[in-house]
């Protein structure tokens, strides 16, 4: 991110001001009687390396704001009076400082600043770019928890021959691990990342390597902790609570991800716990039970479950899932 002071002031001035906020002084200061000199190819070549642009004209912040699109940035483009208005309106997103902006900047902006900070810019910055960690950790439950499940349901039928869950299971999945935990993942407020952590994030990086790296983990470590429990529960009990014990496993490890991921988050913490007790209630309530094809389970039942769920959980946190 580049951030480039426009001013009409003398350069020493824009240059002192520019020097307070930077906190350094090292600093690059053009005037637009330089950008007048230079032809659009020069000053598309010039502007990457700009901190500071005195003695500015409506005209030179036009030229400025199209020269940086045409580098293929995203600019954003903040003033308060009328002379910044032109350029407020051709940037892709127009901020106006709305305290003491005149009407035309407020017009032309999709933005207004009610408060007169430029703070408030930053931080608005900040929380929006941290939310797409939130989008790319939802997903990574919904898209990564779900292949885990279609391997450990395929695994199962090719070894006997039919599905280790039924039909009412595999519902009841879905609505403990998809429904309120990765609910409160995508809506949960941005963590305490550090400004350049959050700043990194966005529709590339979020949703590029890291995205699949997460649900690759996931759905891994989710079909491995599944299938053991269930491969371990056929040899010493019937297909039935093996079943059960598959289920319980299944379930177990996704919420014990999704806790992990958003341990010091509240409401992912009673998300995931209320789900558990759901899932506690349906196996171990004998009507609800048999409703969904299950059978109470005793503690060696439950033993095998957690204990494949919390090494699951283990492996996936050690191999870095967020």
């Amino acid at each position: 991110m580049q951030i480039v002071m426009l001013t009409g002031d003398h350069p020493a001035t824009g240059g002192a001001i520019a020097a307070e906020i930077n906190g350094h002084h090292d600093l690059k200061i053009v005037t637009g009687a330089d950008l007048d000199e230079l032809d659009d190819d020069g000053l598309r070549a010039l502007l990457p390396g700009v901190d500071v642009i005195a003695r500015c004209t409506p005209a030179h912040k036009v030229r400025i704001v199209e020269a940086y699109r045409a580098l293929g940035k995203t600019v954003a483009m903040t003033g308060d009076g009328a002379n910044d208005a032109p350029a407020i309106r051709l940037a892709d997103v127009g901020i106006a400082l709305g305290g003491r902006g005149t009407p035309a900047a407020r017009a032309a902006a999709d933005l207004v600043v009610t408060d007169d900070r430029l703070e408030t810019i930053i931080a608005a910055l900040v929380e929006g770019r941290a939310m797409w960690a939130s989008v790319r950790l939802a997903l990574g439950v919904l898209l990564g928890g779900n292949l885990g499940e279609m391997a450990f349901t395929i695994l199962g039928s090719v070894v006997t021959g039919r599905s280790p869950l039924n039909a009412r299971q595999l519902l009841l999945v879905n609505m403990l691990t998809d429904l309120a935990p990765s609910m409160a993942i995508a809506l949960r407020r941005p963590d305490d990342s550090s400004v350049e952590d959050s700043l990194r994030e966005g529709p590339e990086s979020s949703l590029g390597r890291r995205l699949y790296r997460d649900i690759g983990v996931r759905a891994g470590t989710t079909a491995v902790g599944a299938t053991a429990a269930w491969t371990l529960a056929r040899f010493t009990g019937r297909r039935r609570r093996a079943g059960t014990v598959g289920l319980a496993a299944l379930v177990a490890t996704q919420l014990g991800q999704t806790l992990v991921t958003g341990r010091r988050n509240p409401s992912v913490v009673l998300a995931g716990v209320g789900s558990a007790a759901v899932l506690a209630a349906v196996i171990q309530t004998p009507g609800l039970s048999h409703f969904f094809g299950c059978t109470p389970l005793g503690p060696l039942g439950w033993g095998i479950a957690l204990s494949s769920a919390t090494a699951a959980t283990a492996t996936g946190a050690i191999a870095g899932l967020n």
